[in-house]
C-alpha cells in the first residue's frame, strides 16, 4: 500500500505504515540521514511530529519501521519541545554514532494531522472538510477552480482514509468565515498543510467521502446513492418541465 510520505523540506517519515509514522531521516548539507535512538528523545520527537503536520507523538522507538538504510547522523538533538523544526534545536556532536547499530535507527509514530478533519458524520473518513490556522477551525472554500478527485485523493490520504469516492459542494443556510484554497496547490500534489489559506467568507462548504477502511463500506453505498439520488431529484422531468398549472 502507497502511503503519502509526510516530510518537510529537512525531515521525513519512510516505510511508515500511514503518512504520519516511520523511520525519521534528518537532511543535511544535500544528503539523507538516520538518527541513533540513542541521540532522541520524547521532545525531539514532539518538535518531528509538529514540523511534518502530524499531531503528538505515540511511540518512539528503534528499528520499528525496518534497520536504517541511509547513514546514521552524527549528531545528538536536545530540543525542548517547543521548536516549530528539528534543526532549529541545540545540538551536540553524538557520542554513540561509531556504536550505533542499524537497528537502532529512530522509528517514530505520531497521530494524525491535526490542522484538518472532516466533521458531521458518524466516520472520520467522511463529513465537512474543516482546517485550522491560527487556532480557528474553519470550513474550506475553493479559490480559482473547483475540486476533483485528484485534489480530492491529497486529503483522503493525509488523513490515512484511503482514495477519493466522492467531493462535492454544499449550500449552508448563511456565510460564516471560511478558510480559502487555492485549487492548483493541492493539484500540484502539495499537502493541504501546506496549502497557506486567506480570510473568507462564503454559504458553501466541501463535502468530502474517502474510502477509509471496513467500517466504511456501507456507509458509502447508503451516502453515494443518496446524493446520486438528491441531483436526479434536483433535475426536472423532461416530461413534466414545460407543464404548466
Amino acid at each position: 500500500t502507497f502511503f503519502l510520505s509526510a516530510s518537510s523540506d529537512s525531515v521525513r517519515l519512510v516505510q511508515g505504515t500511514n503518512r504520519c509514522s516511520g523511520r525519521l531521516e534528518v537532511k543535511t548539507n544535500q544528503s539523507w540521514s538516520s538518527v541513533c535512538e540513542k541521540d532522541f528523545d520524547l521532545q525531539d520527537a514532539e518538535v518531528v511530529c509538529r514540523e511534518i503536520g502530524c499531531g503528538s507523538p505515540s511511540v518512539l522507538q528503534g528499528a520499528l519501521y525496518g534497520e536504517a538504510e541511509a547513514p546514521v547522523g552524527s549528531r545528538e538533538f536536545l530540543c525542548e519541545g517547543s521548536e516549530s523544526a528539528l534543526l532549529t534545536c541545540s545540538s551536540r556532536k553524538s557520542s554513540v554514532r561509531n556504536s550505533c547499530s542499524p537497528g537502532q535507527a529512530v522509528g517514530l509514530t505520531c497521530s494524525g494531522p491535526d490542522n484538518i478533519r472532516l466533521v458531521g458524520e458518524t466516520s472520520r473518513c467522511a463529513g465537512r472538510l474543516e482546517m485550522k490556522h491560527q487556532e480557528d477551525w474553519r470550513p474550506v472554500e475553493v479559490w480559482g477552480g473547483y475540486w476533483d478527485k485528484s485534489s480530492a485523493a491529497v486529503v483522503c490520504a493525509e488523513l490515512d482514509c484511503g482514495s477519493a469516492v466522492s467531493v462535492r459542494k454544499t449550500k449552508e443556510a448563511s456565510e460564516r468565515p471560511v478558510w480559502s484554497i487555492f485549487t492548483d496547490c493541492l493539484q500540484s500534489g502539495s499537502a493541504l498543510r501546506n496549502c497557506l489559506p486567506d480570510n473568507g467568507t462564503s454559504d458553501e462548504s466541501l463535502e468530502f467521502i474517502c474510502s477509509g477502511n471496513s467500517e466504511l463500506s456501507y456507509f458509502c453505498v447508503l451516502k453515494c446513492f443518496f446524493i446520486r439520488f438528491q441531483m436526479s431529484a434536483e433535475k426536472p422531468s423532461p416530461l413534466t418541465k414545460n407543464l404548466k398549472p
